[in-house]
């Protein structure tokens, strides 16, 4: 006896099996198409290119095919040329050559230097008056005219009553390097600190650190500004003849 199943229409497996192939097909074509076309990454080798090259043909390089750019060359010829000059100097300078060792200066120099050291030092402003001189010779301590009382001058300048603050001030002027300016003219010296034949904007960092030994930073930013340093500055002659302790440009 057929049951009521008998009686649907069965679909042949033949066409069913067809259908499913050619979906499968209509759905990879576009697949490997896509992979075909995928663009070529910048400076890979073209295949077909090489192909041709190996079979002895030669092509013309597009400027538009793309590519890894050349690096630009290390050195130009522009960089090459620059200048030697200190940053921030002006182009008729020359580079100050500092000096730290005294004995390298004559020895009144030496002499003179040491005197100082040892009157600033000892606290009593009056054991610097031999050292001073007289006359027109006199260790200048002012800007303009000279003073007939130098010590009491010094005083003056100072920010306490018995002349601490200048010799203190003395002491660290004279324990810096220094130059030696005007060598084979009436106007040689060896002056302290440095800094007064220095462009400041061109300091290295140990060189500000030992300037602002002597002042803030605030009178070094205010000296960059004015375009010099103004602070104290100690010179001393080639025969040992102390010239001058004054402050200013």
């Amino acid at each position: 006896m057929r049951t009521g199943k008998d009686t649907e229409p069965r679909l042949s497996i033949a066409p069913l099996l067809l259908a499913i192939c050619l979906s499968a097909g209509i759905l990879a074509a576009p697949s490997a198409n896509a992979l075909s076309e995928l663009q070529k990454i910048p400076g890979q080798a073209d295949p077909q290119a090489a192909d041709q090259q190996n079979s002895g043909q030669s092509q013309t390089p597009s400027s538009t095919s793309p590519g890894v750019p050349m690096p630009d060359p290390l050195v130009s010829k522009d960089s090459s040329q620059g200048s030697d000059k200190t940053p921030g100097a002006s182009d008729d300078s020359k580079p100050v050559e500092v000096i730290y060792d005294i004995s390298k200066v004559p020895e009144p120099v030496r002499r003179m230097r040491e005197q100082i050291v040892e009157a600033a030092a000892s606290g009593d402003l009056e054991r610097l008056r031999p050292l001073f001189g007289s006359g027109a010779e006199q260790t200048q301590v002012s800007v303009g005219e000279p003073t007939d009382d130098p010590i009491g001058t010094l005083k003056d300048l100072s920010g306490d009553p018995d002349g601490d603050e200048i010799l203190a001030i003395m002491l660290d002027v004279i324990s810096t390097g220094f130059v030696h300016v005007g060598a084979g003219t009436p106007d040689e010296m060896y002056v302290w600190p440095y800094f007064a034949e220095k462009d400041l904007k061109a300091l290295t960092p140990p060189e500000r650190v030992e300037l602002l030994r002597i002042v803030t930073a605030g009178d070094l930013s205010d000296m960059q500004e004015f375009g010099g340093y103004n602070f104290y500055r100690l010179g001393i002659t080639p025969a040992g003849k102390w010239k001058f302790f004054t402050a200013g440009d």
